[in-house]
């Protein structure tokens, strides 16, 4: 047997997946990945691979670098864990904290640490919680989130999260959970003007909150950009109005930059770019670019003050919370980030390039939708572009061009019939042609596939990336 087939026996026998059918898995076999460096990666068979997800949207500053190797290894040798609960601290939490409340802006004071965006989100609902009790009503305990909105895994996380087959697992949401449309344009609205749609999508916030009871409604929780929902971009105007709602109930405002936060999109934080001024930010995967396990939670002056001023024990903690060498990665990798200028690159140089080669998609007639923001991207798969007639989601044509890509060398999630993209953010112009010359090629493979099955004319011709 190969080391591929020793390993994949042994994985078969002992290892459950995130997210996976494993009697799917187990007769098929898992891909093993080995090494990694860059943009790409090689699995065990040798098959080097372009990385367009950035692992799962983390590995922002490329893989194989040393830098946050030697930080790890030089923090584990002076002090390689201790916590921070009974009034202790450690320096490389400090002076995280310290620097991410700078990155965050004069909105912000403190930061809450955890390991991950799922727990992060879970502290958001105990603070938000603690936040209104502290104030003297305990009642506003609502928080309203969206469909097809992803905060994590967690009890909590996967509750905050408008994925209904999350919720069908585990009899989800948990209570004073609930839900409103997402700012989908292209799929909700494809015919009104975006900016109209923006406005009206926000709406849903405010119609909700008078269904509750704004004494009753603690905060609203969103996603800038909507990642594993298929990088749904909301119109311009959708963040300004959602603020505004805010604002005026009164109600705690919490973006989730999991995904966008720490240069995904052209600015430290998504929310910066989009026109909101949240009072709590979940943060976690770019932090470390994924090197080792970190999240948390910026706090707003607005809410730490209450938190402190009240006095009270905030009963709630991981063993984790600030980890030292997981915080001495994080402040080695923003030093790679502001050293290298890759925010701005995305902002100015990589983020356009990428957002004109996507635009061109549109004339490959599988594509309807392409758009991107920063260093995030998708379309969808779509049966007549000009009708706007999507494709029977029983033939599960995302899943049969995700299966393109692998076979071709490209990492490009499919979420239904929508396809994504997330690089790292060292990416160059040169390896965003290299990654659209696979796309193309995923796509007409693509395309035959669904010729042969009868399922498109075979007159439709495809667009060679040459």
């Amino acid at each position: 047997m190969t080391i591929t087939k020793d390993i994949q026996k042994i994985d078969s026998a002992h290892y459950m997946h995130p997210f996976t059918d494993h009697k799917g898995l187990s007769e098929k076999g898992a891909r093993i990945i080995t090494k990694a460096n860059n943009v790409y990666i090689w699995d065990s068979e040798g098959h080097k691979i372009f990385d367009a997800m950035s692992g799962l949207w983390c590995v922002n500053v490329g893989y194989g670098r040393q830098e946050l190797v030697d930080a790890a290894s030089a923090q584990m040798l002076e002090l390689p864990y201790y916590n921070s609960f009974f009034q202790t601290t450690n320096v490389p939490a400090v002076k995280l904290a310290e620097r991410i409340v700078k990155l965050a802006g004069d909105n912000y004071s403190h930061v809450f640490f955890s390991s991950s965006g799922s727990e992060s989100n879970d502290t958001n609902i105990r603070m938000v919680r603690h936040y209104w009790a502290s104030l003297g009503q305990p009642e506003r305990k609502v928080i309203i989130s969206r469909n097809n909105a992803y905060h994590g895994s967690t009890m909590a996380g996967a509750s905050l999260g408008g994925m209904s087959y999350m919720h069908a697992q585990g009899g989800l949401p948990i209570p004073d959970i609930v839900h409103i449309e997402q700012p989908y344009h292209y799929h909700l609205a494809p015919n009104q003007d975006k900016d109209a749609f923006g406005i009206e999508a926000a709406g849903c916030l405010e119609k909700k909150i008078l269904e509750i009871g704004a004494d009753k409604v603690a905060a609203f929780i969103g996603e800038p950009v909507q990642g594993a929902g298929g990088v749904i971009i909301p119109p311009k105007t959708y963040w300004p109005e959602i603020q505004r709602i805010c604002d005026k109930y009164g109600i705690l405002l919490i973006c989730d930059e999991v995904i966008c936060g720490f240069g995904r999109v052209g600015r430290w934080f998504g929310s910066q770019l989009l026109g909101a001024k949240p009072d709590l930010m979940t943060f976690a995967k770019g932090v470390t670019s994924g090197y080792i396990p970190l999240g948390g939670v910026v706090i707003s002056k607005r809410v730490a003050e209450v938190l402190i001023e009240k006095g009270s024990d905030f009963n709630h903690g991981y063993t984790y919370s600030g980890h030292p060498v997981a915080c001495a990665v994080a402040l080695a990798n923003i030093d790679i980030l502001e050293g290298e200028g890759l925010v701005d690159k995305v902002r100015e140089e990589t983020g356009p390039y990428l957002k004109q080669k996507f635009a061109e998609l549109s004339n490959h007639p599988l594509v309807g939708g392409a758009e991107s923001c920063g260093l995030m991207a998708g379309f969808r798969l779509m049966k007549d572009k000009k009708a706007h007639i999507t494709f029977d989601e029983s033939l599960e044509v995302g899943m049969i061009c995700r299966n393109h890509c692998f076979s071709s060398g490209l990492i490009m999630r499919a979420v239904g019939d929508r396809m994504i993209i997330a690089p790292p953010l060292v990416i160059t112009k040169a390896q965003i042609d290299e990654m659209m010359t696979l796309i193309y090629k995923c796509l007409d493979a693509t395309l035959k596939d669904l010729q042969s099955m009868g399922v498109m004319q075979k007159d439709q011709l495809s667009i060679n990336a040459a």
